[in-house]
């Protein structure tokens, strides 16, 4: 099990979680006023969409409304509930960015190899690869909370089957919980710990708790550094 900290906000009820996914899906129906077209302009099939609105309803209740063919034609427009859960969800989404915004780990080290951007920086941790510009070998990285992969000792994939090629293996220091969203501090031999972004939700899957192993996983493409 795995839980990323790349996430997208998401709404919870009675088991049904509304995610990114959806809201396009929504939207696309409120700009095209038929669930067919809707499904079509997302390359998504007709079926999958109507089972998926149905489900949404099941948790949230009525989110659009149909109606049949005539003189004017049928289509679909969404109720004042899906517009209400659409305006929540971009509440949640704003304040997951904003706690992503300021929750990142800074990483000091020496650059050693360079193609271009792209380099490999050694720090007390191990050898991090990152994106740096040209400039003096000793570097300051930023890597941004949301960015950070957490995954179990024992369940973390092999790196030929993941993009996330920084790897290393950690100890939970620290968990700040709020409603939706936690902090979480892990130790892997850094001058701080890298902080990571997890869904509650994950981080109780996880038992990401204080003084439990994990494996911290993150790509070079979310390692930006400029030369100190």
């Amino acid at each position: 099990m795995e839980t990323s900290s790349s996430f997208d906000a998401y709404i919870s009820s009675d088991g049904v979680t509304l995610d990114a996914r959806d809201v396009a899906l929504l939207r696309a129906i409120d700009r095209e006023g038929s669930l067919n077209t809707a499904a079509e302009s997302l390359g998504r099939s007709y079926a999958h969409a109507q089972r998926r609105v149905v489900e949404l309803e099941a948790a949230f209740g009525s989110l659009v409304e149909r109606t049949r063919g005539g003189s004017g034609g049928g289509g679909s427009t969404l109720t004042e509930t899906a517009r209400d859960l659409l305006a929540a969800f971009e509440r949640t989404r704003a304040s997951f960015e904003g706690v992503a915004e300021i929750a990142e780990t800074v990483i000091v080290g020496t650059v050693t190899e360079r193609d271009g951007e792209l380099v490999t920086v050694e720090t007390s941790a191990g050898n991090v690869r990152a994106l740096v510009p040209e400039g003096d070998d000793e570097v300051q990285l930023s890597l941004r909370a949301d960015a950070v992969t957490l995954t179990d000792p024992d369940d973390t994939p092999v790196p030929e089957h993941t993009s996330a090629r920084n790897r290393f293996s950690g100890t939970v220091v620290g968990v700040e919980s709020g409603d939706r969203i936690a902090r979480v501090a892990v130790d892997i031999g850094l001058d701080q710990p890298v902080l990571a972004l997890v869904t509650e939700d994950s981080r109780k899957k996880l038992a990401l708790d204080a003084g439990n192993e994990v494996v911290v996983s993150f790509k070079a493409t979310a390692t930006r550094g400029v030369p100190l």
